[in-house]
């Protein structure tokens, strides 16, 4: 394998590693510094408000200055907000902790292109391959995130102002990793050079709706169940560790399968595939609402961490087949848009529901999006069966 797309894994795990301490400890900081609870996961919308706030200045940065540069300014946002987050938590301010991680949703919106990148260093017929390999670094966050953030719990006397600080050594350590990586040339544009089709006609095609849905609303999913996890588990009077060692199992379960996800796609297909993983959705749901002890949880979230893997693989994939190389900055944009804005309503309605109505309405209400997400590869394989039946045969 390509050595770049190791040194991109490390990345996307570091990457991963920043994510996972976020929502393992945001909502528990949210929750002691919030003036009322159902604020508890704002820190935590923040992040990914700011996410999407970021899209398009992170393609603008994407297309001006090529990948490496771009993402070197992500990870000097993410030293800095890791250091405000700190701050804010030493300051006891709640409204800085929101701040800072809607700063730090720059860093968010340069990882999550982390995936593309891996296509562009890797040859086409191994694209699917490169985009799993990538992913499965996640699994450094996996191991790292959980235990970060629980052996720094209270190293420092307040509560997780050690992990915040270790944040901004990750931060470094990352952004020595991403200036080994040779990313391919930055092609100058010649002045009046098409830049493909308008983004209206990209976005129109079925395969980018199906692609752009599936990633929003399996990452909505993963996010409302995840990002609630720790408030829930606090709720049923389980200590810290658990919820860590649950956590830990999710990011397992979301990384681990891209070691093999992108042979199961080569062989299986991309449809087949998303329909595994809106089918591990559901069965994790159906584990959710059957109790609230430990076992319950940590299986639950271990099945949706696979079914995130199977959709988001394939989402990604899928989304390669929608756009001309040319064409890449804005349709990734749109798509991870889609994804940073579904995944900001669901941070917030996580900490609400689960503060308020409780873990088992939170699980049947992530029914409606699960059930969406099989509606649309349906739709898609509809629509591919319809376009080869009109085909004129030999």
């Amino acid at each position: 394998m390509n050595p770049n797309l190791w040194l991109l894994a490390a990345a996307q795990g570091l990457f991963l590693t920043n994510n996972v301490v976020f929502i393992a400890v945001n909502g528990l900081v949210g929750l002691s510094l919030a003036p009322a609870g159902w604020m508890a996961t704002l820190p935590v919308m923040g992040y990914v408000v700011g996410g999407a706030l970021s899209t398009g200045l992170v393609a603008r940065s994407q297309a001006r200055w090529g990948r490496k540069v771009s993402f070197q300014l992500g990870l000097g946002v993410a030293l800095l907000s890791a250091l405000a987050c700190a701050a804010a938590l030493h300051w006891h301010s709640f409204w800085l902790l929101v701040a800072s991680t809607l700063v730090a949703g720059y860093y968010s919106a340069n990882g999550q292109l982390y995936r593309f990148a891996a296509g562009e260093l890797a040859a086409p017929a191994f694209r699917e391959k490169a985009v799993s390999l990538v992913l499965a670094g996640g699994l450094i966050g996996a191991i790292a995130g959980p235990n970060l953030a629980q052996q720094t719990r209270d190293s420092l006397g307040t509560p997780f102002l050690a992990a915040y600080l270790a944040l901004a050594l990750v931060a470094l350590l990352a952004m020595a990793v991403i200036g080994l990586i040779r990313f391919p040339a930055q092609a100058p544009k010649a002045a009046g050079a098409s830049s493909g089709r308008p983004l209206g006609e990209i976005a129109r095609q079925p395969v980018f709706i199906v692609a752009a849905a599936c990633s929003a609303l399996g990452y909505g999913v993963m996010n409302l169940l995840m990002a609630a996890t720790p408030l829930a588990m606090q709720v049923c009077g389980m200590p810290f560790s658990d919820a860590a060692l649950v956590l830990e199992w999710h990011v397992i379960g979301m990384f681990a399968p891209g070691f093999f996800t992108g042979h199961l796609i080569k062989r299986f297909g991309v449809l087949p595939m998303m329909g595994a993983g809106v089918l591990l959705n559901a069965l994790c749901i159906a584990i959710a609402l059957s109790g609230q002890d430990l076992q319950q949880f940590l299986v639950a979230l271990f099945l949706l961490g696979m079914g995130w893997n199977f959709l988001f693989t394939g989402s990604t994939t899928l989304a390669m087949q929608a756009y001309r190389p040319e064409e890449k900055d804005k349709a990734q944009a749109a798509i991870n848009f889609c994804v940073f804005a579904t995944m900001a309503l669901t941070s917030f309605a996580s900490g609400a529901l689960v503060t308020t109505q409780g873990w088992t309405l939170l699980n049947w209400g992530s029914l409606l999006p699960v059930g969406l997400s099989g509606l649309a590869l349906l739709w898609l394989a509809a629509q591919r069966r319809a376009a080869a039946n009109s085909q004129p045969r030999a």
